[in-house]
């Protein structure tokens, strides 16, 4: 097997990036296109806003590469003979970590535990994301412990802390002062859902991708008849657990689910005969160019609702890199001609449902935004990875790919360790010079997403990494 694939990580990388910066820019100045189609600066939310933003791609790519990762994370262990059940229950542990992971993290934020953020919530964060080392990255340390089962036992006290850290602290910051299950991050829920739901179609649909993608149908079935009263209304609404369950999360299978193809292409790649030579490198640099366009030329035409310029556009792009991709038989031309069919097909059938549902949109999420991101995030693949995998430009991408191997890390450090200690050192008291102007507010961002990148990247580079 040649080394590691790095185009997962680096478009894992991009996403929790860019999450990041999403997140902490004042909107106040910016440009709608800044910020969620639906979210416009200074708006609140409007449903009637039809289109999507660069923002409105991250959670999408970030779902894509967790797909693809399963090939490499349970398919290898189906590989090699790990029963189906067991993986099941790998994969149900899995979620719950990553359930208590999002209420953990909500409930540990400085403004949640004090109002104003005071010294004790500072420290009480910052003493959490050091908890958090006990209970995700014994993997890690494990190469320190003599005896094997110790590992075990730091991770279980790590969680007990947390849990009585939870619901030993009074919330300042929240209407309700006390421990509340319910308050999580649902960004995080939703990972934690498809950890397992999805992992559970992928075990046993393991090398039958077509019975995989047969579950997407009665998955929109359920969406569409659970409208009407009836049996499949109350399969909708069914939740025993609420706080970590709801079938409406069941959606995002819709990208979850093309992102395992992807992966699959990735690992038929990498254990492919290696010739190593490089056939066409102009070819190589015009596919990725093209795919890049692909993805800037969607979301800018349907942003500004073009819509028939966009089609116009999208299907020239995808001729023109078909007869580029067309001659090319190495391993990189066969797993790129994959990446393209996949996507193509994906994204315009989402085009196609663009006017369904009055027109794309993140929430309440549309099909059609689905399968276009679904086939945005191939050919984001498909530019990473000539980029990373063939040209190996794995210094200027570094800063992605130690991101991506370390997204857990990466997405609490501006929470839980960067404005804590800026609080601590009271430079956050210098904070409104970011709400100025436009400039300013997107400076605010871009700052605060580098410390968290660099956060991030110290631990992968001493593999010291948060896992599930």
């Amino acid at each position: 097997m040649k080394t590691r694939a790095l185009s997962i990580d680096a478009l894992r990388g991009f996403a929790i990036i860019a999450m990041i910066l999403s997140g902490q820019m004042i909107l106040t100045y910016l440009p709608a296109w800044m910020a969620h189609a639906q979210v416009p600066p200074n708006s609140s939310f409007n449903p009637n806003i039809y289109g999507i933003t660069w923002v409105d791609l991250v959670f999408p790519f970030f779902l894509f590469s967790m797909g693809a990762a399963f090939p490499f994370s349970l398919g290898s262990k189906l590989e090699n003979g790990v029963h189906k059940w067991s993986l099941c229950l790998d994969s149900f542990y899995r979620g719950i970590q990553l359930v208590f992971f999002a209420i953990f993290f909500m409930h540990m934020k400085p403004f949640v535990i004090s109002s104003p953020v005071d010294i004790k919530a500072c420290i009480i964060s910052l003493s959490s994301f050091a908890l958090m080392f006990g209970m995700f990255a014994t993997d890690s340390f494990s190469r320190y412990f003599k005896k094997p089962k110790t590992s075990s036992y730091i991770k279980f006290a790590a969680f007990a802390l947390g849990f009585a850290l939870m619901l030993l602290t009074n919330y300042q910051g929240k209407d309700n002062h006390n421990f509340d299950i319910y308050y999580s991050d649902i960004i995080l829920v939703v990972l934690a859902n498809m950890a397992f739901l999805a992992s559970l179609i992928y075990i046993f649909t393991f090398k039958k991708p077509i019975y995989r993608l047969l579950v997407l149908p009665f998955i929109m079935a359920v969406f569409l008849a659970s409208t009407n009263e009836g049996w499949v209304k109350q399969l909708y609404d069914f939740s025993p657990f609420a706080w970590a369950y709801k079938f409406y999360y069941i959606k995002y299978f819709f990208i979850v689910i093309p992102g395992t193809l992807a992966g699959e292409y990735i690992k038929e790649w990498t254990v492919a005969p290696q010739n190593g030579v490089r056939e066409n490198d102009k070819k190589a640099i015009v596919a990725s160019l093209i795919s890049l366009a692909i993805i800037v030329s969607n979301v800018y035409f349907l942003f500004v609702r073009e819509l028939e310029m966009n089609v116009v556009v999208t299907l020239g792009l995808l001729v023109l890199i078909y007869f580029v991709l067309k001659p090319n038989a190495s391993e990189f031309g066969v797993f790129w001609k994959n990446l393209f069919s996949a996507g193509g097909y994906c994204l315009m059938l989402g085009l196609f449902l663009e006017a369904y549902e009055g027109g794309i949109r993140k929430d309440s999420s549309t099909y059609s935004y689905y399968f276009v991101t679904s086939g945005l995030a191939f050919f984001a693949i498909l530019f990473f990875s000539v980029v990373c995998d063939y040209f190996k430009c794995i210094r200027t991408t570094k800063f992605l790919i130690l991101t991506g191997q370390n997204p857990m890390i990466a997405y609490v450090a501006t929470s839980l360790v960067i404005m804590p200690i800026l609080t601590l050192f009271t430079i956050t008291e210098y904070f409104d010079v970011f709400n100025e102007n436009a400039f300013t507010g997107f400076l605010r961002g871009l700052l605060l997403t580098m410390l968290a990148v660099l956060i991030t990247i110290f631990f992968s580079k001493k593999k010291w990494f948060w896992r599930t």
